[in-house]
């Protein structure tokens, strides 16, 4: 699967970014701001902590009930989608 870079650059900076290398310049890297995340801002402390624990052990729970007989079917179904994409 190829390598997506995070973030996209704009015709202007790539435009930019080409010239600097055609002339041999070392590019500039300037940081960009990283927005601390805030998962909770806004929600309800107890609905949020609700969801983690059901969402962590959901996965588990669900793989420990299915038979050998349908996990072979997901998997299955699962390689059919990704071969069929490409």
């Amino acid at each position: 699967m190829p390598q997506r870079s995070s973030r996209r650059k704009d015709l202007n900076e790539l435009a930019h970014s080409i010239v600097q290398q055609a002339i041999g310049a070392e590019p500039k890297r300037e940081p960009r701001p990283r927005r601390k995340p805030t998962s909770t801002e806004g929600k309800d402390l107890a609905a949020v902590e609700l969801g983690r624990r059901g969402g962590l052990k959901g996965g588990p729970a669900r793989a420990a009930k299915l038979t050998a007989k349908k996990r072979s079917e997901i998997a299955r179904k699962a390689a059919r989608a990704r071969w069929a994409s490409e």
